[in-house]
């Protein structure tokens, strides 16, 4: 990963943090995304790889903000490798109880604001002499659905839907699109959570415990490394071995 430019949209926490860090670790320039301004200031300043870290705040549900920052990327970098689409919003809500500012909400990020994202990145990485590889978060429920997130799987199933297309028509271009799905995970999100309606699903993982951020931060790494040169259009489950 040295010297490789990244994208790793809402990564100012949780998964998209762990995943910035790892890369910057590698040796990577990663491009710190986050929609509130200075949100990652302070843990960028703490960080061993400061230097490798590159804050950006903009709303990738916003049209106009996405193709102002990432001609702005290009401008500073020069070039870009590798996006991460892990920005997400999820809002669960039984069926009878669905909020349509909360659907349109979910789609516009985990959904348009990701096509935005790739239409504005693959435009730069078709440049490159090598192309680029594209990683696009979903998850297991988006694979196998789950009570309670019609919507966000519904979303999830969309973005394993645009990886499979995006990697079909990329292709041409030396451009890798894959997908992580991952299962349960720890962040910050579940430990707002009521773990015992969570203990039956954690029961189903084979491997025995939840995901930790940096286990999904590893298969980004694997899908942008060059040891992935020859992996597309694939959507690799992070889950434990999830039975749903």
């Amino acid at each position: 990963m040295k010297d490789k430019i990244c994208i790793v949209t809402g990564s100012t926490r949780g998964i998209g943090k762990e995943i910035a860090l790892l890369f910057a670790s590698e040796g990577a320039e990663v491009v710190v995304n986050g929609a509130r301004p200075g949100s990652a200031d302070e843990w960028i300043g703490k960080s061993n790889y400061r230097n490798h870290l590159h804050p950006f705040y903009f709303d990738i549900s916003d049209s106009n903000a996405v193709r102002q920052n990432v001609m702005a990327i290009k401008k500073q970098f020069e070039k870009i490798d590798v996006l991460v689409n892990n920005a997400g919003v999820e809002y669960n809500e039984l069926i009878g109880m669905i909020s349509r500012e909360n659907m349109e909400k979910m789609f516009n990020v985990n959904v348009y604001g990701m096509i935005e994202m790739i239409q504005a990145v693959s435009r730069i990485m078709a440049r490159n002499e090598n192309g680029g590889s594209i990683i696009n978060i979903s998850s297991v429920v988006g694979l196998r659905g789950n009570p309670g997130q019609l919507v966000y799987s519904a979303t999830k199933g969309a973005v394993i839907a645009l990886t499979k297309s995006a990697a079909k028509e990329l292709a041409q271009k030396k451009i890798r699109v894959n997908s992580i799905a991952p299962g349960l995970t720890q962040t910050e999100m579940m430990e707002q959570a009521d773990i015992e309606k969570l203990k039956e699903r954690i029961s189903n993982i084979c491997i025995g415990r939840i995901a930790q951020p940096s286990d999904i931060a590893g298969g980004c790494l694997l899908l942008a490394s060059e040891y992935a040169g020859y992996i597309s259009g694939q959507i690799l489950p992070v889950d434990g071995c999830t039975i749903m």
